[in-house]
């Protein structure tokens, strides 16, 4: 017994090894270059988001002050794995510190429910201001609003503590191999050498809660908005709300269909392609595109881009 319990405490608190992607040195090149783009244009495009939103006065309205705090959530969520993969594709070791897998771990999910909450919190938002007018103005207060987004913070980061902490108590026999890019609950949980049910249930239920909970209150939210909006006799004003609705519904249907087919069950048969896939695309491509579909269908935005763009020229110049 001796010889298992020695390596099961090396493990723990020493390191694991990420796998990422397996492929020739030639294309983890290739992948470096590519996800670096990746990671300074998202950088980049919600950075700008923030900018235009502080540098405008005009938009110091609670939707725009709700997509900066999204944007910068966005930055937040990419910087928890991107760095990390980005620096494994040119390691030869691929090692993470048992800390720091964790870590990883808590950071990557807890963004990732605050990202659930923000999508619920503007779909609540777009609901008012369509639906109750009127009422719009005294409800979604500037005050107001920041409660609401501290609330999805706090909320968000107080989600998986409880799961994980349980996580780092487990027993891990090897090998310490994660064949992965990001510090995942099922390959974690495959590692070790203890049952692990209780955990599993419990990560499935804190996810189907999480998932089944946020995505009906959003689709019923902008379903009423959109019966709302077919009565507005004004063409114009129908196709400004369709064009602001319908980027939020994109966003949602991105981001909580990938979470649908990959976190419902930790065991539910997904290779370990696809689940690199599927996670590759909720933590690096939507943080990409969703400033393009914010920002390329809405006027107020793009003049107050448009704004920064020059600012920036005129700093350049000097």
């Amino acid at each position: 017994d001796l010889p298992m319990t020695t390596h099961i405490h090396n493990i723990s608190n020493n390191i694991f090894i990420l796998l990422s992607f397996s492929c020739p040195k030639e294309m983890q090149i290739l992948l470096f270059a590519v996800f670096s783009l990746t990671y300074v244009l998202t950088l980049m495009g919600n950075g700008s988001i923030i900018s235009a939103v502080r540098l405008d006065q005009r938009l110091h309205t609670p939707m725009y002050i709700l997509l900066a705090n999204f944007s910068f959530l966005e930055i937040c969520y990419i910087n928890t794995t991107v760095p990390n993969m980005l620096a494994n594709f040119l390691s030869e070791s691929k090692t993470i510190s048992f800390t720091a897998c964790f870590l990883q771990f808590y950071f990557f999910f807890s963004t990732g429910a605050t990202e659930t909450f923000f999508l619920s919190l503007m779909a609540f938002d777009r609901y008012l201001a369509i639906c109750r007018p009127l009422h719009y103005p005294t409800i979604m207060t500037g005050h107001f609003c920041i409660k609401l987004v501290f609330l999805c913070w706090v909320s968000g980061f107080l989600y998986f503590p409880v799961p994980i902490c349980f996580m780092t108590q487990l027993p891990f026999c090897g090998p310490n191999i994660i064949d992965h890019f990001v510090c995942d609950p099922g390959p974690l949980l495959a590692l070790s050498c203890a049952p692990t049910p209780g955990i599993e249930l419990s990560c499935s239920i804190l996810n189907c809660l999480l998932i089944f909970v946020t995505f009906p209150f959003i689709l019923g939210s902008y379903t009423l908005v959109f019966r709302a909006v077919l009565k507005v006799p004004s063409a114009a004003g129908q196709k400004k709300a369709f064009s602001t609705c319908g980027c939020h519904l994109i966003v949602v249907s991105l981001f909580h269909g990938t979470l649908m087919v990959m976190y419902i069950s930790l065991n539910s048969g997904n290779t370990a392609g696809s689940q690199k896939i599927f996670t590759l695309f909720y933590s690096v491509v939507t943080p990409l595109v969703n400033p393009l579909i914010y920002s390329l269908r809405n006027k107020e935005m793009k003049t107050a881009l448009r704004k920064v763009q020059m600012s920036v020229q005129t700093i350049h110049r000097r």
